[in-house]
């Protein structure tokens, strides 16, 4: 595939006719081998639209009524992963959107957008969509129970490649090829969509470990001869992960030192992740006990109270939004129990989020 042979589509969504105007104004459409194929009002819209136009590419708000940007992102995280989003932001909503969409490849542009940024991102995209040897049947969809499993399935992934266990993670691609044998998903674009996808997930989370050696630029696509079946498929990426995993634990394993710098940066890192004290121990190769009391004599605060201490400190800027749901809020601090994050909220701030929001938005009346 390349320019000659096909357009790339692009899909743009904003509640402001103005904002789509402007972004069809500065993008270099025909440079890049792009055309802006439909534009959408809202996040609703915008998915009507996926089915009709293909889009390769969506730029799309944060805030729109109806179904915002939030939804918009967790639909096409879930059904159309292979969609190169571009995130155009507010600088108050940055953080916001960040958080929002921290479990898929994305990119992000504050307000006002720079001509020389937008045409970049969209070139890193085209790279990007260069470089995907998939036809138009891998666009389609997945049934909606799989795309279900296949989200739990890399969010486990994440976790368990974060906690440094090597068994848990070959166990779960396991179960990912045991899971695909009974669907439907058999062609080689079926597979290397999800193939695609994993290595596009193990590029973050090197990324992330500060795993340089085995960070490549984009995802690492596998010869044809690997998505012929499923087993096969799924052994090739599973031995990029464990490749990557031995190199981390290598990493780590053999430093002369504990480094609590890096402990605390990988806490920042991952603080809306569920993380405990053990899995830091685990991942620094000390004892738990150990990890405890060092941390806590170096900066004065215990691991689990520093990690609340970020979750809440984020929280507090989203509750003080009262665009905001407080089911987003929850979800992107790392709280999967709507009524337990209400819980530590109150007895951090001595005020439940409802009564801190109230309190703020009374306060400019």
């Amino acid at each position: 595939m390349n320019k000659e042979q096909m357009q790339y589509k692009v899909l743009l969504v904003d509640d402001e006719p103005w904002n789509r105007d402007i972004l069809r104004n500065l993008g270099a459409w025909a440079e890049l081998g792009m055309i802006v194929a439909g534009e959408a009002e809202d996040g609703q819209e915008a998915l009507q639209l996926i089915g009709q136009l293909q889009p390769h590419i969506i730029i799309t708000d944060m805030r729109m009524p109806g179904t915002d940007g939030v939804e918009l992102l967790q639909t096409l995280s879930a059904q159309y992963p292979m969609i190169k989003v571009i995130v155009v932001s507010g600088y108050d909503d940055f953080n916001y959107a960040k958080h929002a969409i921290r479990h898929r490849a994305a990119d992000y542009l504050l307000k006002p957008v720079n001509p020389e940024e937008l045409n970049a991102v969209l070139a890193k995209c085209q790279r990007e969509l260069e470089k995907t040897a998939y036809g138009p049947e891998s666009w389609e969809p997945y049934s909606s129970a799989f795309a279900s499993e296949f989200a739990v399935f890399q969010h486990q992934l994440r976790l368990r490649f974060n906690d440094l266990n090597t068994a848990g993670l070959l166990e779960l691609f396991q179960q990912l090829e045991s899971t695909l044998m009974g669907t439907e998903i058999h062609r080689p674009q079926q597979l290397g969509r999800i193939v695609y996808e994993l290595q596009t997930l193990l590029t973050e989370l090197c990324g992330t470990n500060a795993l340089c050696e085995q960070q490549p630029s984009s995802a690492v696509l596998p010869p044809a001869h690997i998505l012929s079946s499923i087993s096969t498929a799924v052994e090739w990426v599973a031995a990029s992960y464990e490749q990557a995993l031995e190199q981390l634990i290598a990493q780590r394993k053999f430093k002369n030192r504990l480094n609590l710098d890096e402990v605390k940066q990988y806490i920042e890192q991952h603080c809306m992740e569920l993380i405990t004290l053990e899995q830091l121990a685990q991942i620094f190769f000390v004892s738990k006990e150990y990890m405890s009391k060092v941390y806590k004599r170096e900066y004065g605060v215990n691991v689990s109270d520093y990690i609340v201490q970020l979750r809440m400190a984020r929280a507090k800027e989203w509750v003080l939004d009262d665009q905001v749901p407080f089911k987003h809020i929850a979800e992107m601090t790392g709280y999967e129990d709507v009524s337990y994050f209400y819980r530590v909220f109150k007895k951090h701030f001595g005020l439940s989020p409802g009564e801190m929001r109230k309190g703020h938005t009374n306060s400019f009346d």
